[in-house]
């Protein structure tokens, strides 16, 4: 026998395979809606009806008041309502008290945005440095002073402002040199005024801190490190790293405020015990005023419409804000 019959065959490896084809992609499935495009719509029916109803109609009253003749003769049915086209615009446009009232609402609600923004800032600020407890503590008395009502919180403003028994007034007194017993705060319209913006102040600052905390809680604390490492102050971090994250909640709140502070009614009106004096007239008293008091409702309305375009400026500003904003980011 001999070697080559003795030696074992070696074994081959088995023939490489060609891969098998790649699988014809299959169309993406579409995702089955519950609707077409109609559906958002008919879930905000219910919403834009009821805000056609509590909105829509006064406002297309209040549009065709301003253009008409009625007082209380056409109020009772003895006369039909007649058109005077924009005559009770270029009377009220004309007349110099109105103009008076236009200034001292602008002051008034420029005031009090201010107070109210910076008050509610400084809080906000503390809030955050102070402990657990405090802060709740703080918070809580915020959303009570907030959910007082008006009319409790005008008659506790009233009664701390009285000339006679005012413990405004006998806290006053106590300071060295300075005697304010027996003053009355509301002898004067500036005066009064003051206490009022105040008061305002006073409702409206827990909403901007509670809005305002919320955002601090947003602003990273890297980037105030970083602040700080560069070499800023508290003041520079402020500035350059929490007040443009803040902007657009600055932005809104500011506009809210203004709106509201524009429309101040019940602070005023209970104040000076239903009838406000020519000195205390903002344009909702003053509206009020001329629609129920001299019983002239066209010019009311008038007086009314024209606040409400006042008011649509100050949100066309806002919108303008907040684009540049989004374009920003």
């Amino acid at each position: 026998m001999s070697a080559a019959d003795t030696t074992t065959p070696a074994k081959l490896p088995p023939p490489r395979q060609a891969p098998p084809p790649p699988a014809a992609p299959t169309a993406p499935r579409k995702r089955r809606t519950s609707g077409g495009p109609a559906t958002p719509w008919a879930l905000l029916a219910p919403c834009l009806l009821i805000l056609a109803l509590v909105l829509g109609y006064p406002l297309v009253r209040l549009v065709t008041l301003s253009f008409q003749k009625f007082g209380q003769s056409q109020l009772w049915g003895f006369q039909p309502a007649e058109s005077v086209g924009f005559d009770n615009f270029s009377n009220v446009l004309g007349d110099s008290e109105f103009w008076a009232v236009v200034v001292r609402t602008i002051i008034f609600a420029g005031g009090s945005v201010i107070f109210t923004m910076v008050a509610g800032m400084l809080i906000a600020l503390l809030l955050q440095r102070v402990s657990g407890w405090v802060k709740t503590l703080i918070n809580i008395v915020l959303v009570a002073s907030w959910g007082m009502p008006i009319i409790v919180a005008t008659t506790v403003f009233k009664w701390l402002f009285d000339s006679d028994y005012g413990i405004f007034n006998a806290l006053l007194s106590k300071l060295p040199g300075i005697d304010m017993i027996g003053h009355n705060w509301f002898a004067s319209g500036p005066q009064g005024l003051a206490v009022i913006m105040l008061l305002v102040v006073w409702g409206a600052v827990p909403f901007v801190v509670i809005t305002l905390s919320a955002g601090l809680t947003q602003v990273p604390a890297e980037l105030e490190e970083a602040a700080r490492l560069d070499g800023a102050g508290a003041w520079g971090v402020f500035r350059y790293v929490t007040l443009p994250i803040l902007k657009p909640i600055i932005v809104m709140l500011t506009t809210l405020s203004v709106i509201w502070d524009m429309g101040v009614f019940p602070q005023v009106f209970v104040m000076r015990g239903g009838h406000p004096e020519a000195e205390f007239q903002l344009l909702t008293t003053y509206s009020y005023d001329r629609a129920f008091v001299v019983n002239d409702y066209a010019q009311g309305s008038a007086i009314a419409l024209l606040t409400v375009l006042l008011l649509l400026g100050v949100v066309a500003v806002y919108m303008r804000q907040m684009l540049k904003i989004g374009e920003v980011e």
